[in-house]
């Protein structure tokens, strides 16, 4: 490796640090010093197997703009009345409930890789006594309003007595999204009770 070659690295790579740690600032870096060195910096180039090997060393970028996640409009509870009655508090045997949603995101060759998931919870109503629930999920992605990516998980819910309710959790990993950049991209979750 060639000393101009070897210096530039070196910089880039305190720079690269220093801006981690403490905002790095550029302008006493390169505003003074010694010209020469200066001018070998200015012409610097690097060799294409330098390139390619930092390009193999390159850890995927995390997205600056992770797509939000949202709860679908309708979907945010889940209700289950005995005997017809549904409305009747008195008849609620129970219900599910969304707390949390959360999501990361990678972009690397033209993908988003997404891991999203939720956290809720079922409650048993005045008329519940079960030890055992479904609650039903949805996990949506749209991209510029078209469904890219739909599924639905029965997560079963053990109710052990004397609780009247559990928590359930359910995340979803490496979810692949096509991004060309700019496409407005939602992550929809929520309970889905259709048969």
């Amino acid at each position: 490796m060639t000393q101009p070659l070897s210096l530039m690295l070196r910089l880039s790579a305190a720079c690269a640090t220093a801006t981690l740690l403490a905002a790095c600032s550029m302008g006493g870096m390169f505003g003074g010093g010694n010209a020469a060195q200066n001018q070998q910096l200015q012409n610097a180039t690097a060799t294409p197997a330098a390139v390619a090997q930092a390009q193999t060393n390159a850890l995927p970028a995390i997205a600056t703009e992770c797509p939000p996640i949202r709860v679908r409009p309708g979907s945010e509870a889940m209700f289950y009345y005995g005997n017809g009655r549904t409305g009747d508090a008195r008849a609620l045997q129970y219900q599910g409930v969304i707390d949390e949603t959360s999501r990361n995101c990678v972009v690397s060759n033209g993908l988003i890789t997404v891991n999203m998931g939720i956290v809720g919870r079922v409650l048993l109503g005045p008329a519940g006594n079960q030890t055992s629930v479904n609650a039903p999920i949805r996990f949506a992605v749209e991209r510029d309003g078209q469904a890219v990516f739909s599924e639905k998980y029965t997560l079963p819910v053990a109710i052990t007595a004397p609780a009247r309710s559990a928590e359930f959790v359910k995340v979803i990993e490496n979810v692949a999204i096509p991004y060309l950049g700019g496409e407005e991209i939602t992550i929809w979750v929520g309970f889905d009770t259709r048969g």
